[in-house]
């Protein structure tokens, strides 16, 4: 009988231990993309993934005119013209991938900066990797003027790892490519399970001042709560109009995240009703938080999207939320930003430690 036991428990070891195996390595999973696929630079034996064959993610339409627009094809006729341009930029959209490469390259299109915005926010790409749990930063892409085309990293140890690769917040792409050694394995990995989270509102929800794509408060907020982030920042146009509304009403997320105070002043306490409103029609019970403006001098709008909350929540709703704007920036109010208004990536960082709590509470699977 002891001899039986001790057969069993080595046959149960051997088998863990093969299961654990299987599944750590990316040499071994059916999703990896057939190498066959790659573009290969034979110069320097990279082969070359289109990144639409992992699949991007943040993107709340499949229908758009180009494959990394933010709106869908259709909302070309709909929306004023200045949102349907801003919608071409890739804010927000990243791709996740596992391989077992010693060296990731990118190449994406090019572009430059802003006056007050590092071209690495601006144009350039960002690369995480995903350690013991958590993500850290690894790389960012410094962009060049036309076509971008660089190894982000190497001497990596060759071990299946999972990564992040956050696409620029301002620039507009039309062709992205991961470069790996030819020989290793390149896999999509899913995105985080649950609804994502969709933010809109203005050019800081869509990243300035951000120094590199990952820092904008969305994308911070997306790695700590492990939640896919539909990023719809508008860089001067978050201005709550109807057509954006309707748009918005499409998506079926776990919370909408409002913010548009610094694009439309003192007029949000008109225009926050109209706009729930109209998302209501089609998502009656879904959160939606309302957010106030982290400066000073922005008191009034405060107060008047305040009194719109309440009004809002007296008529009935019940799950509407408002997010003070007090500590947005940790105290440091203008210390924070660029030029009193935009953060920079310690007032993001604030901004996301801020928004933590709130975002936290309603992605609960409770009843609240």
């Amino acid at each position: 009988m002891n001899l039986l036991c001790r057969i069993i428990q080595t046959l149960a070891i051997t088998i863990a231990t093969l299961l654990v195996t299987l599944s750590a390595s990316p040499a071994v999973g059916a999703d990896n993309l057939d190498p066959g696929t790659a573009r290969l630079d034979t110069a320097t034996n990279t082969a070359w993934y289109d990144v639409r064959s992992l699949g991007v993610e943040g993107k709340g339409w499949s229908e758009t005119q180009d494959y990394y627009d933010r709106l869908p094809a259709r909302a070309e006729s709909i929306v004023r013209e200045p949102v349907w341009s801003l919608s071409k930029n890739s804010a927000g959209l990243c791709v996740r991938f596992l391989t077992d490469a010693t060296g990731i390259s990118a190449s994406w299109d090019g572009g430059g900066g802003a006056p007050h915005m590092a071209a690495t926010g601006v144009s350039g790409v960002d690369l995480y990797v995903k350690r013991e749990g958590e993500w850290r930063f690894l790389r960012v892409g410094k962009p060049e003027e036309k076509r971008t085309t660089l190894q982000l990293i190497k001497d990596l140890p060759g071990e299946p790892a999972e990564y992040l690769l956050y696409l620029p917040l301002y620039n507009r792409v039309t062709m992205v490519e991961i470069g790996i050694p030819a020989g290793a394995v390149l896999a999509p990995v899913r995105p985080p399970a649950g609804k994502p989270i969709v933010f809109y509102g203005t050019s800081i929800t869509q990243g300035g001042c951000a120094s590199r794509p990952g820092m904008a408060h969305p994308a911070i907020l997306g790695r700590w709560l492990d939640r896919t982030v539909i990023n719809l920042g508008f860089s001067g146009n978050g201005l709550m109009e109807p057509e954006v509304a309707e748009l918005l009403a499409e998506l079926d997320p776990a919370v909408y995240v409002i913010d548009c105070i610094p694009n439309v002043s003192e007029q949000i306490g008109e225009l926050t009703g109209p706009l729930v409103k109209i998302i209501r029609k089609t998502r009656p019970e879904t959160p939606i938080l309302l957010v106030e403006d982290a400066r000073a001098r922005d008191a009034e709008s405060n107060r008047r999207l305040r009194s719109a909350y309440e009004r809002l929540v007296a008529a009935g709703d019940r799950n509407l939320w408002l997010l003070k704007g007090d500590n947005l920036l940790g105290g440091y109010d203008v210390e924070a930003t660029v030029d009193t208004r935009h953060p920079t990536d310690l007032g993001f960082m604030l901004m996301a430690k801020a928004f933590k709590p709130a975002l936290e509470l309603l992605l609960r699977p409770v009843a609240r």
